[in-house]
């Protein structure tokens, strides 16, 4: 029978590529993770990896149970929050994992909120840009993730192995210096601004940029690429060049010597809270769930 605490040290083999990493990444000894690797391969009958001096490598064996132990480490920690949840032993845990504005807008409220309702819920909290988020939910090394989509995008994500909890459409405004031409509009066609200098955001709002601008009949030149919006506010402020980025990104910052413009026809971006179906029935990740959709209400 193949046991959880088994399946655990396969996944930090493969991980880490050897037997003394994996031990370092579990908190446990070399000869341990090499014991228990044995008595895995003796539960399956048939060998799981290769030892080729000090590189392991799977084989399809075991490159097939990999696929499925994240999935079921995923199930069983669901199982044990679950039932540790109604037999009342504790109120859980969760392991929230966002991108940087809904960090700064929407979790704070959220966090608070779950806090004074469940004070024995315990949340952490890490940074990670989607994809890369949703990829951390769907290996299990997360319980929500607070992730986005832009509408009409090519090539977007899709979700449908997960539990998606629509929490906000986030409209994209165009930054221009508080001196630029177009400061005082109330609304701008990005064809207008072409033959700007742009600064662009994270890399999959710098797609989104560039596949508008193209809907536009140009290719934005530019300048300045970077992932923080502080950042992106900073430079279109001292006058070098124009931007766009979402709404909730700009509240996240004091747009200090810009001016925002709304963006015509507008381009938004869909804002989710994400989970995997087992995990949406533990009652503390229903309970973070909710309270993100009432922070974006509010």
């Amino acid at each position: 029978m193949i046991e959880a605490r088994h399946l655990r040290v396969l996944r930090a083999v493969a991980t880490t590529g050897s037997f003394s990493a994996a031990g370092r990444e579990l908190g446990c000894t070399q000869p341990a993770v090499s014991q228990q690797m044995k008595a895995l391969e003796t539960s399956v009958g048939t060998p799981l990896l290769i030892r080729t001096g000090r590189e392991m490598r799977l084989t399809q064996a075991g490159e097939a149970l990999v696929r499925h132990a994240s999935g079921i480490l995923a199930g069983l920690t669901a199982a044990e929050e679950e039932v540790a949840a109604i037999a009342g032993l504790r109120a859980g845990r969760v392991r929230l994992v966002s991108f940087p504005s809904g960090s700064s807008t929407l979790v704070p409220t959220a966090l608070a909120a779950l806090r004074e309702a469940h004070p024995g819920t315990r949340v952490s909290l890490e940074e990670a840009e989607p994809p890369a988020s949703v990829s951390l939910l769907r290996e299990g090394d997360c319980d929500v993730a607070l992730a986005f989509r832009y509408q009409g995008a090519a090539g977007a994500e899709e979700w449908d192995d997960l539990v998606v909890r629509p929490l906000l459409s986030d409209r994209l405004v165009a930054l221009v210096p508080e001196r630029h031409r177009l400061a005082g509009a109330e609304s701008v066609a990005i064809g207008e601004l072409t033959g700007e200098p742009w600064i662009a955001g994270c890399p999959r709002c710098r797609g989104q940029l560039i596949e508008v601008c193209a809907a536009a009949g140009f290719t934005p030149r530019i300048d300045f690429a970077t992932d923080d919006y502080p950042a992106v506010v900073g430079l279109v402020g001292a006058g070098l060049g124009v931007a766009v980025l979402p709404q909730l990104a700009v509240e996240s910052v004091r747009p200090r010597g810009v001016r925002t413009v709304r963006l015509e026809p507008a381009v938004r971006r869909e804002i989710v809270a994400l989970t995997l179906p087992d995990l949406a029935q533990v009652p503390a990740v229903a309970a973070t769930l909710d309270q993100l959709a009432r922070a974006a209400r509010r």
